[in-house]
C-alpha cells in the first residue's frame, strides 16, 4: 500500500523470544501499528493472520478502511493496485462514499474510500439504511462487494 515505516522497535522479551513492533505512515497524520512475536512462550509460532476467518465471520466484518482523498485519488489507488497484480473490486457507490475493496497477504480486507458528500445528524443514527442476502458476496466472503 506504500505506507512508510516510520518506528521500527524490537523488543526482547525477558522470558524468551522477541516482538517486532513497527509503526507506518498511512497519511493525514494517522498511523498504523503492527505486533509480531517469535519464540515467545504462549503465543503459536503460526496462526491465522486474517481477524474474521479466525472469528468465522464474513471478511468485511473485520476491515480497515482508509481515506483516498476525492474520486480520482480512489481510481489512482485502484490501478496502482491492478498494476501490483492485486485483486480489487470494481468502485462501489455507498450514496455518501466511494470505496474499493481488496484482501491484504494475511487475508484482511482492506477498503480504499472517499466521501462524496458531508455527513449529518441523520448519519450519526443507527438505523436500517439497507438489506442484504446471505448470498451476498459481502457475506459469503468473496471480494466483490454488492448489497
Amino acid at each position: 500500500m506504500g505506507f512508510k515505516a516510520v518506528r521500527c522497535d524490537l523488543i526482547p522479551v525477558k522470558e524468551g523470544g522477541r516482538i517486532r513492533h513497527v509503526f507506518f505512515d498511512t497519511g493525514r497524520d494517522q498511523l498504523m501499528a503492527f505486533m509480531e512475536a517469535r519464540g515467545v512462550e504462549g503465543i503459536p509460532a503460526e496462526y491465522d493472520t486474517s481477524i474474521s476467518r479466525g472469528l468465522g465471520v464474513p471478511p468485511a466484518f473485520y476491515h480497515f478502511a482508509f481515506e483516498a482523498g476525492s474520486e480520482a485519488g480512489l481510481e489512482e489507488k485502484r490501478q496502482e493496485l491492478k498494476g501490483k497484480g492485486i485483486e480489487v473490486t470494481e468502485v462501489v457507490d455507498h450514496g455518501w462514499a466511494k470505496s474499493i475493496y481488496f484482501n491484504d497477504p494475511n487475508g484482511l480486507m482492506l477498503e480504499y474510500c472517499c466521501l462524496t458528500r458531508e455527513f449529518n445528524e441523520d448519519d450519526a443514527k443507527i438505523q436500517p439504511r439497507f438489506e442484504v442476502s446471505q448470498q451476498s458476496s459481502l457475506m459469503r466472503g468473496r471480494l466483490s462487494p454488492q448489497r
